[in-house]
């Protein structure tokens, strides 16, 4: 060992120095010198100091890594040196590195943890903090989402609306043509007792005096009995209709002398349902009425009759009547002078009616001597009147339904009235003097409301009457075509109304296309002219269907 030379002794130094060095480098400690420090420094003796030159080039300085949210995971940077660091190296490049909490994997059957939401997820990846809750950053999160699903609702809603069905246009009156009234005064002479009514068939009712309480009617209740036969037995004008037979019954009943009735039958006699009428209405048989009532229904009695009477008085509104017999004779037949009106106008629009009641007398083939009318007096008074039925006895006192008719300009309303319930003071057996009485007074109101009837142009034409109402908003005037006449007496309010007549009315028309009536009174017998648009009618605006509600 003495023999070694310097050279020798200094290398076995150096390498004990360096696998010295490589084990201190390998665990961690500071390395002295290296790249950049300076290249040694010399021992007591002054020889520079090899050693730690060549550890300093074979050892490198680990720098740890600055930890982040997410735990990455990255291999150690390799060592330089000789074999011994480097295997070192590579050992603990190799070996595994141990998990934090947060890296550990689930343990089995544990729940997935719930996604994070996209602000927590983007900070988690970018490892940038989430921004701050503010209500700025709230509104412009919550108009992201509702602003589109808005716009969507929005854009529905008017799709809705615009192709919607329009509203069906309608009809309306002006508020200054809702009713016209005639200049004048006019007051009608009614008796001081009974009741009455009277009115002008189209314009309506003048006026009614008296207590409207059921009264009998006596044969008045004819008229009733021939309502029901002509309504299920119809007759056209002067046609003679089918042929009825006369019972035996009917010949027994004529011959009774406490009530009117058709003498001189035959059984098995025959005759038209015409003539029949004729027996009944002109000369008032009440043997012809209950014969008519077994005929009509098939039966040996009138009772099935007298329900089918009541029946016709229900639909006409006559709600103050009861029948009880087709002739009138029982006193229980009772009825009002209003109720009785409305049955006049119905009677009266049968064409093989109107001719019959007006007859002063009639010839009948198969009876011995004519029939002659009860009111002939008052037919034959210059009055124009054509009806319509008497009726007289102690019960009922005297009652009359009549009809006359008055030219006014150029056309000729029907006037109707009934008067029930006249009596005069003293006897009066089977009601004869009360019967002339109540033809007298009747006598006095029609001839006052004959003078009195004037006419007057209610609507001028041109005119406006109304409007056509779209529904949204919209409203076309309407003008009268034509003067629209009205015929009464002085002082009568009558109303005015709109009609289309039945057929819809159009979304948009022309200037002057006529969509309805104008009528002034009531009934169907009402004047009447057309009526047109002012301007054109248009369709709904488009804002107009859009802001709609209902």
């Amino acid at each position: 060992m003495a023999d070694q030379s310097p050279d020798e002794g200094s290398k076995q130094k150096i390498d004990a120095e360096a696998t010295s060095g490589g084990a201190e480098a390998s665990g961690g400690a500071e390395v002295q010198g290296g790249p950049g420090s300076s290249s040694g420094t010399s021992d007591a003796s002054g020889t520079p100091d090899t050693t730690r030159e060549s550890d300093s080039e074979r050892t490198s300085e680990f720098v740890a890594l600055k930890p982040v949210d997410m735990p990455v995971l990255k291999p150690p940077r390799p060592v330089s040196g000789g074999p011994a660091s480097g295997a070192r190296g590579t050992a603990e490049a190799a070996a595994p590195i141990s998990r934090t909490p947060d890296t550990e994997p689930p343990a089995p059957g544990t729940p997935a943890p719930a996604p994070l939401p996209p602000l927590d997820l983007l900070a988690e990846l970018t490892n940038t903090p989430k921004p701050p809750e503010t209500p700025a950053r709230t509104l412009a999160r919550r108009l992201k989402v509702w602003l589109p699903i808005s716009l969507l609702l929005v854009l529905v809603l008017v799709i809705v609306q615009v192709v919607r069905p329009l509203p069906t246009p309608s009809l309306k009156l002006g508020a200054d043509t809702s009713s016209y009234t005639f200049d004048g005064r006019f007051s009608l002479p009614w008796p001081a007792k009974g009741q009455g009514a009277v009115q002008v068939q189209g314009s309506g009712s003048l006026g009614t005096f008296g207590e409207q309480r059921p009264v009998p009617t006596a044969s008045v209740a004819k008229v009733m009995t021939a309502y029901v036969i002509l309504k299920e037995h119809p007759l056209k004008k002067d046609e003679t209709g089918p042929t009825i037979e006369v019972d035996e019954k009917a010949v027994r009943e004529g011959e009774s002398k406490d009530e009117s009735r058709i003498e001189g039958l035959t059984a098995g006699a025959k005759f038209s349902q015409q003539d029949m009428l004729k027996m009944l209405m002109i000369p008032s048989g009440n043997n012809i009425a209950r014969l008519l009532a077994r005929w009509a229904t098939g039966s040996g009695d009138e009772t099935a009759f007298v329900a089918k009477m009541n029946e016709a008085a229900r639909a006409l509104g006559m709600r103050d009547t009861a029948y009880t017999d087709p002739s009138g004779l029982d006193a229980k037949t009772v009825s009002t002078a209003v109720d009785q009106l409305k049955l006049a106008e119905a009677v009266m629009r049968f064409d093989a009616f109107r001719p019959i009641v007006a007859l002063p007398n009639a010839t009948v083939k198969g009876l011995p001597q004519p029939v002659n009318n009860n009111n002939d007096d008052l037919l034959l008074a210059g009055l124009s009147v054509k009806g319509i039925k008497t009726g007289s006895n102690t019960a009922a006192g005297g009652a009359l339904m009549w009809a006359a008719y008055k030219t006014v300009d150029d056309r000729t309303p029907l006037i109707l009235g009934t008067m029930l319930d006249q009596r005069v003071d003293g006897p009066d057996p089977n009601g004869g003097n009360s019967l002339t009485l109540v033809k007298e007074n009747s006598k006095k109101v029609v001839a006052a409301v004959r003078d009195a009837l004037t006419s007057a142009v209610a609507v001028k034409r041109g005119q406006v009457v109304g409007y056509v109402d779209d529904g949204l908003g919209g409203r076309t005037p309407l003008v009268a075509t034509e003067d629209l006449k009205a015929i009464d007496v002085p002082g009568q309010r009558l109303p005015l109304r709109i009609a289309d007549g039945g057929k819809p009315l159009p979304h948009s028309a022309g200037a002057g296309v006529v969509v309805a009536t104008l009528a002034i009174g009531t009934g169907p017998d009402a004047p009447k002219v057309p009526v047109a648009f002012q301007k054109d009618l248009r369709e709904p605006s488009f804002g107009s269907r859009l802001t709609r509600l209902g």
